[in-house]
């Protein structure tokens, strides 16, 4: 029982940690961002100051009981995903329930997080919700396809779907790393992960040069707070499980802040220099190039 409650401090310790590098993540990225488009761009800290300021608006809409669960089944996803992977391998208190996580667990939360999203915006009524859920769910489920794929080569070259012992064979140096060990598998992650991260030109769900149509254009107040800080737990999270899975995770802070961050700014440097697709050209893509070298990945690891 002890030793249940110690997991749980190391837990919580580890969700803080994650949580304020995720915030400041956000600040540094819309700083290079506004550089990158020629202007000075907000301070670092405004996503402490967005949340802050949500969180302090009282609401009185009710669209129903599910519109209140979306954004904590969201933020249920983002931490479920980040507590059942190791964070810093070899650590005593940035293991979370790695013991206990597999890929199959992890594949779930982070669709089950968009999927509650969807239940809470179709709860709203708002007229452009179904267009918001269908766009999602479509960028969402197309870009699993190839991050499956990916997952199953991984599994296939180590024989275990544990993340632990996947990062455990990587240890030794830069050759042992799956981005070397397993470069096409490597490939049709990373391409998967510029949907999962849902940057320009992927960021169909929201819209942000038309008329808001996503999720966010009904919550307010606290509820949107909830989706704000899991957009720190949930990126973080995603960013951990592919440095994991594909280079060499991490076995202290120093690495995981350069490794997580060069990472994030692959779909950040993507972003600023694409515009946003449409859905079908979206859809078309994942199902052309990172599903077959998904299917390559495969079949050189099962055959």
């Amino acid at each position: 029982m002890e030793n249940i409650w110690i997991k749980l401090f190391y837990a919580l310790m580890s969700m803080l940690l994650i949580f304020n590098y995720g915030m400041l993540l956000a600040g540094v990225v819309l700083k290079i961002v506004a550089r990158v488009h020629g202007r000075f761009g907000p301070p670092v800290w405004q996503p402490y100051v967005n949340l802050l300021k949500v969180l302090s608006v009282r609401s009185a809409i009710s669209h129903g009981i599910m519109f209140y669960l979306g954004p904590v089944f969201r933020l249920a996803g983002g931490i479920g995903l980040f507590l059942f992977m190791p964070v810093v391998f070899g650590s005593v208190w940035l293991q979370n329930f790695s013991f206990s996580g597999d890929l199959l667990l992890v594949i779930y939360f982070i669709f089950f997080g968009q999927l509650g999203m969807a239940l809470g915006a179709a709860e709203s009524g708002h007229p452009y919700s179904p267009m918001g859920i269908m766009r999602g769910l479509a960028q969402v489920s197309v870009s699993e396809v190839p991050f499956a794929l990916a997952v199953i080569a991984i599994a296939a070259q180590h024989g275990t779907m544990s993340i632990t012992e996947i990062v455990a064979a990587q240890q030794g140096g830069f050759l042992h790393w799956n981005m070397v060990t397993n470069p096409v598998a490597t490939l049709a992650g990373m391409m998967a992960f510029l949907g999962m991260m849902m940057n320009s030109p992927f960021d169909l769900h929201l819209a942000p040069q038309e008329i808001p149509v996503g999720p966010p254009t009904e919550y307010h107040s606290t509820f949107l707070g909830f989706m704000q800080a899991n957009r720190a737990f949930f990126a973080s999270a995603k960013l951990i499980l592919f440095m994991n899975l594909f280079f060499g995770g991490a076995t202290n802070i120093p690495i995981l802040v350069l490794k997580t961050f060069l990472l994030y700014m692959v779909s950040v440097f993507v972003g600023v220099v694409n515009p946003r697709f449409k859905l079908e050209d979206s859809l078309r893509w994942f199902i052309k190039i990172p599903t077959v070298t998904g299917i390559i990945a495969v079949l050189i690891y099962t055959f």
